[in-house]
């Protein structure tokens, strides 16, 4: 067995493992990913490993706790800028996921903004597997109909339930339901809404492939869109979770852009 050096970091309680592979190759087995993001072992929503740089940006890999391989993280990318800005005593980071470019800015003390990119609406780019109206599905889960979803894809797939309690519902029981159901072929993001007022919105996340998460960043993302699309809040608005807010701003060129905090960086040591 091999020691390596890591570090974990978390933003707003989701938190990650990141890994530098700039100057070496370490591989992990997806039996391994899952082993250490247990609870009762490290720990993490997602790992992250930051790959040699490559036309100014710096390419990110990114697994979710059950092993899959994502797309998408946006507190995750928040971390990781952090990190390197440290790295490079610079205040501009541009990372590289397996489908958009990410310009992050830090813009305060473990504050970082992140430029998400636009979002996708089409049922091929979410992706749907049929047809229909994404900003405004219904599903049936465990006999209970569930209307108004909101489907779209920020990085990664997500759907939207705008609703008068986030809490109301048991994500542990019908997150999973909702993730795996048949119109997702890739899976989703599942985000339960609660607006507050025109600038302030409470959300509850079921993440796929990593289940119930104290934040997401691309959940905010996704719900602020949606929340906007709908006319239900204004074009910048603050994101509230059990252990703090990401504040999004979706400029005139319909591009996403996401504040936060993460924590200090903490170096560990992963056995591989």
């Amino acid at each position: 067995m091999t020691t390596i050096n890591a570090y974990k970091m978390d933003g707003l309680g989701n938190d990650f493992i990141i890994i530098d592979r700039r100057s070496n190759s370490i591989n992990l087995t997806k039996d391994k990913i899952i082993e250490l993001g247990k609870r009762s072992n490290i720990g993490f929503d997602q790992i992250i490993f930051i790959e040699k740089e490559k036309e100014n940006s710096f390419p990110i890999t990114i697994f979710n706790s059950d092993g899959s391989e994502v797309s998408a993280c946006g507190n995750g990318s928040r971390c990781v800028a952090y990190l390197l800005s440290k790295n490079l005593n610079t205040k501009q980071i541009r990372l590289k996921t397996s489908n958009r470019s990410l310009n992050a800015k830090i813009v305060g003390n473990l504050m970082v903004e992140l430029e998400m990119g636009k979002p996708l609406f089409g049922f091929e780019d979410i992706p749907l597997s049929k047809t229909i109206n994404p900003a405004d599905v219904s599903l049936n889960i465990k006999g209970q109909k569930f209307t108004g979803g909101f489907c779209l894809n920020v990085g990664n797939p997500h759907i939207v339930f705008f609703v008068d309690d986030c809490f109301k519902h048991d994500l542990k029981v019908i997150g999973p339901l909702i993730e795996k159901h048949e119109l997702f072929p890739e899976k989703t993001n599942v985000t339960f809404a609660q607006i507050l007022d025109k600038r302030n919105i409470l959300i509850n996340v079921w993440e796929r492939g990593a289940g119930l998460t104290k934040a997401c960043g691309t959940a905010a993302c996704a719900t602020a869109v949606a929340g906007n699309n709908n006319k239900l809040v204004e074009n910048k608005v603050a994101i509230k979770f059990k252990e703090g807010v990401l504040n999004i701003v979706l400029d005139e060129n319909n591009k996403i852009f996401m504040t936060g905090p993460v924590s200090e960086i903490k170096n560990i040591k992963v056995e591989i």
